[in-house]
């Protein structure tokens, strides 16, 4: 692989996924309200419509699998495009994008403009600072179910590598 054009890729990745987050965050924050803690989430449906947030609920496996579909095509295209000519090339190349997304997510996107700007927080929960500056809960949604996103998306993008080479 071409580690110079996986790293311009991993900047485009992040810029797009940046990009597919905060637009909606600031129309709508509610539509990726199963990413907020729960606390937030609690006081957000005392005055608004409850839907379901399960991590383990139709709708959250609904979004997440389209979400896996859409950045295992894209994530093999660019895999091809930086010079993957086998499955594990696909692996290590998807897992690579997926963990850099991922920390930038949590560590910048969560921890920093999330917790801090007030113009990304539900309607009725604007006051909550100590449960949007969580830093834990964060953290082990990128370890589980992230892992296994990672693992899952890595394999995807391997074989969309064997069957484009």
């Amino acid at each position: 692989m071409i580690w110079s054009i996986v790293i311009i890729e991993a900047i485009v990745f992040i810029a797009l996924f940046t990009a597919m987050v905060m637009l909606p965050a600031i129309k709508h924050p509610e539509a990726l309200i199963h990413d907020y803690p729960p606390e937030i989430q609690e006081e957000y449906f005392k005055t608004h419509k409850r839907i379901e947030t399960a991590p383990l609920s139709k709708r959250t496996i609904a979004l997440k699998s389209i979400g896996i579909i859409i950045f295992s095509a894209i994530l093999t295209a660019g895999a091809v495009l930086a010079g993957a000519e086998t499955f594990w090339d696909g692996v290590v190349f998807g897992i690579i994008l997926f963990v850099s997304v991922g920390a930038w997510d949590t560590f910048f996107l969560d921890w920093v403009l999330f917790a801090h700007l007030k113009m990304f927080r539900l309607p009725g929960t604007e006051h909550m600072d100590k449960e949007y500056a969580q830093k834990w809960f964060h953290v082990k949604g990128m370890l589980f179910p992230g892992t296994l996103f990672a693992a899952l998306i890595g394999v995807v993008t391997g074989i969309g590598v064997m069957i484009v080479k």
